[in-house]
């Protein structure tokens, strides 16, 4: 298990979520989450635990305080921890949850034709190295 705060895991090969890690990067102040995609060992040997299978895994995942979270949900809990005002976002959490994965889903059904999709995962540069598992 992760001792250094909340993974998140991501698709590597999709640009809309690639941003998003960079995007959660340039707003963790705090340093708190760490990173792995879901193609890689990190995330076969931890999500199996969970009962999360990475390979059929369409979505964000959050592991935080030795729970599993998918989707908006994942989203949100990320969002509360950011700098600025992103942690406002978290009052969405009211919506049923049905609500907000059919908008999450949709839009996860639909991000490659959307935002493309690499033929490799993304590597990090040097710097951020140590956020990724």
């Amino acid at each position: 298990m992760n001792d250094k705060g909340p993974v998140i895991f991501f698709d590597g090969f999709c640009n809309l979520c690639n941003g998003a890690v960079q995007f959660t990067i340039a707003r963790d102040h705090q340093n708190v989450f760490r990173f792995s995609s879901l193609q890689g060992d990190y995330a076969k040997q931890l999500l199996t635990a969970f009962k999360i299978d990475p390979s059929k895994a369409n979505s964000l995942v959050l592991i935080e305080d030795g729970k599993a979270y998918e989707r908006s949900t994942a989203a949100l809990r990320i969002a509360k921890k950011l700098g600025g005002l992103w942690p406002l976002l978290y009052g969405l959490i009211i919506i049923p949850t049905f609500l907000r994965d059919w908008v999450y889903n949709y839009v996860a059904k639909n991000r490659y034709n959307w935002f493309g999709k690499r033929k490799n995962c993304w590597v990090p540069t040097q710097e951020l190295k140590d956020k990724f598992l």
